[in-house]
């Protein structure tokens, strides 16, 4: 054999031991938190692979609620606050997973106009106090929330961090850490993963859920299409809609659409033509 092949041979050799190192390094990783990796979530009625248990997934919204606390103001005003803790009750009386317990928390930018709400996972619901403001009435304040509760219920959040084996690992890490600058880097990481948006499938899917839970406690289902046409009509204004970077609302057209038709079970012609099929058309 040649140097060069025995070089060559050496080296493939290598990667392969390198390869097998990673593989089981993560399997090493995962291996405490995967017993019953395939379960059954009733909120979407399917058997799903997790890899985070319902624990850790509690554990990692402990740790992004203290960096939310830290990054943003909570607001003076403690009415507001109990209506959305209010609000945010009824609605989780009706939820699927009683394995979550629902925390709900106005928070405020002292700086710029914020319209937005965003979920961490293991049930920790925030929403800016511009938004409840501008949203008016506890049906449509109930949609949104409701849409949140949406994503924590199909655990979309944990999904996508389990997606980037990277990040997740990073998170595993961290979150065993002792130290507060581990603690930190993993809450930080975690909120960085929340900023993503999340798929059409997603939205879809916590769409379909808010409709469910606003019936269930009694609120208008009709307020999830309000509360979209007040976020549209306040996309429209330019500079003084801040779209917050914590987790955009694509197609903000077509999820009216499609919510108008998933709610009465049918469609007239304005919302038909914003929807958009499987293929993408």
């Amino acid at each position: 054999m040649s140097s060069t092949g025995a070089l060559s041979n050496a080296g493939r050799s290598s990667r392969i031991h390198r390869t097998h190192f990673i593989t089981l390094f993560f399997l090493a990783l995962f291996t405490p938190f995967a017993a019953g990796i395939m379960s059954f979530n009733p909120a979407i009625e399917e058997e799903e692979l997790v890899v985070i248990s319902s624990a850790r997934e509690k554990d990692m919204g402990r740790k992004i609620h203290k960096q939310v606390l830290k990054q943003f103001n909570i607001p003076v005003d403690p009415l507001q606050q109990k209506r959305v803790e209010e609000i945010g009750r009824r609605l989780a009386l009706g939820t699927d997973r009683r394995d979550i317990v629902y925390r709900f928390t106005v928070i405020n930018h002292e700086k710029d106009e914020m319209y937005n709400a965003f979920a961490a996972p293991g049930g920790y619901i925030y929403i800016f106090d511009d938004l409840v403001e501008v949203m008016e009435t506890d049906d449509n304040v109930a949609a949104v929330l409701a849409h949140e509760m949406g994503h924590v219920e199909a655990r979309h959040s944990v999904k996508g961090m389990q997606a980037n084996i990277g990040l997740t690992a990073l998170m595993f890490v961290g979150a065993q850490m002792k130290s507060d600058r581990g603690t930190r880097a993993s809450a930080g990481k975690a909120i960085g993963q929340l900023m993503a948006a999340y798929s059409r499938h997603d939205e879809r899917q916590a769409d379909e859920l808010s409709v469910k839970y606003l019936r269930k406690a009694g609120f208008d289902p009709g307020g999830a299409v309000r509360s979209m046409e007040v976020l549209k009509r306040l996309r429209k204004k330019g500079p003084r809609w801040r779209y917050s970077v914590y987790k955009s609302h694509p197609y903000l057209s077509e999820r009216i659409s499609y919510l108008r038709k998933h709610i009465k079970g049918e469609t007239d012609f304005d919302s038909y033509i914003n929807l958009v099929t499987d293929d993408g058309f």
